[in-house]
C-alpha cells in the first residue's frame, strides 16, 4: 500500500469508526434538553457543533473533492438552538443526519484515488489540493468531536467509558 492510499484509508477510519462513535455516545448520554445547552452565547451547543460537522465535511469533502452541489448552509448550523427548528433536531434526527452525511462522505473517499490527492478545487473561496482538503476536514472533525466530549463530560459528569484499560493498554469501547 502507498503512503498516499494509506492517508485516504485512515481519514475514513478516522471519522466513520472513532469520531462517529464517540459522538453517539456523546449525544445518546445528554438529556434532548442539553443538547441545544450553550456555556454562553459565543459558544455553541452540541446540537449546533453536530449540524456544523455535517455541513462542513459534506462541503470540503463531498462537495469540494467529490464534485458534488455545494447544499450548505452554514449560518442554520448555528443559528438553531432546537426551539427554533422544534422536533426537526431531536437526537434520533441529528444522529440520522450526521450518519447519513459521514456515509457520502465515505463514499466520496473511497473513490478519491492516490493520483487525486493533488488536484485542486476550491471551497470557501480558498484553492487547495484535495489532500488539503481531506486533511482540514478530518482535522476539523477531530476539534469539534473533542469540544462535543468536553460539554457532554460537563453536563453529564459521566466517564463516557471510550475505551477499557487492561495491563496499561487501551482498547476502544465502542
Amino acid at each position: 500500500m502507498t503512503a498516499d492510499q494509506h492517508f485516504i484509508d485512515t481519514c475514513r477510519r478516522y471519522v466513520g469508526s472513532d469520531y462517529l462513535p464517540k459522538i453517539r455516545r456523546c449525544v445518546e448520554a445528554l438529556p434532548e434538553e442539553d443538547l441545544w445547552w450553550r456555556p454562553n452565547v459565543h459558544s455553541n451547543s452540541v446540537g449546533n457543533l453536530v449540524l456544523h460537522l455535517a455541513g462542513n465535511i459534506r462541503q470540503w469533502i463531498v462537495s469540494g473533492v467529490g464534485k458534488r452541489p455545494d447544499i450548505r448552509e452554514r449560518s442554520t448550523e448555528f443559528a438553531a438552538d432546537g426551539e427554533n427548528l422544534g422536533a426537526e433536531w431531536n437526537r434520533a434526527a441529528l444522529l440520522t443526519y450526521l450518519q447519513e452525511t459521514l456515509a457520502d462522505v465515505d463514499a466520496t473517499l473511497a473513490e478519491l484515488t492516490p493520483d487525486a490527492l493533488l488536484e485542486r478545487c476550491t471551497i470557501q473561496g480558498m484553492d487547495v489540493t484535495h489532500l488539503e482538503a481531506v486533511f482540514h476536514a478530518v482535522e476539523h472533525f477531530s476539534m469539534h468531536t473533542g469540544q462535543i466530549i468536553y460539554i457532554t463530560k460537563l453536563r453529564t459528569g459521566v466517564d463516557l467509558r471510550f475505551y477499557e484499560v487492561e495491563g496499561g493498554i487501551a482498547r476502544a469501547n465502542w
